[in-house]
């Protein structure tokens, strides 16, 4: 069981020692988005940012749920990974303008909804 566990904090480990996928995690901080709306706001390519969504999946940071022809990314809420990243965000300003840039989004998507 001990191995498993290890195993998964590398993955961890992994996912957060990107710059890139750490913004990506900030990003999603307050909604959901699909592959094409993370992409317009990174500078990197379609597969690359494919393999990104992919490692941070793996590590169980983030839950791709397809709707209709999309799949639309959010963050896994009970991982205490990402509870304590949020954290770290928080005091870093890297990724605080992308946190409230997230939360407008998510702002726009209720006022699209009412």
């Amino acid at each position: 069981m001990q191995g498993n566990h290890m195993k998964n904090m590398g993955k961890i480990f992994e996912a957060l020692a990107s710059d890139v996928r750490r913004k990506i995690l900030a990003y999603l901080s307050a909604t959901s988005l699909t592959a094409g709306e993370i992409a317009a706001r990174f500078e990197i390519s379609k597969p690359s940012l494919s393999k990104h969504l992919s490692i941070l999946e793996n590590a169980g940071l983030i839950e791709g749920e397809k709707k209709g022809q999309y799949i639309h990314y959010s963050l896994v809420r009970d991982n205490l990974v990402n509870t304590l990243n949020s954290y770290a965000q928080e005091v870093c300003p890297v990724g605080r303008p992308l946190k409230k840039e997230s939360k407008a989004k998510a702002a726009q998507k209720t006022k699209g909804e009412t």
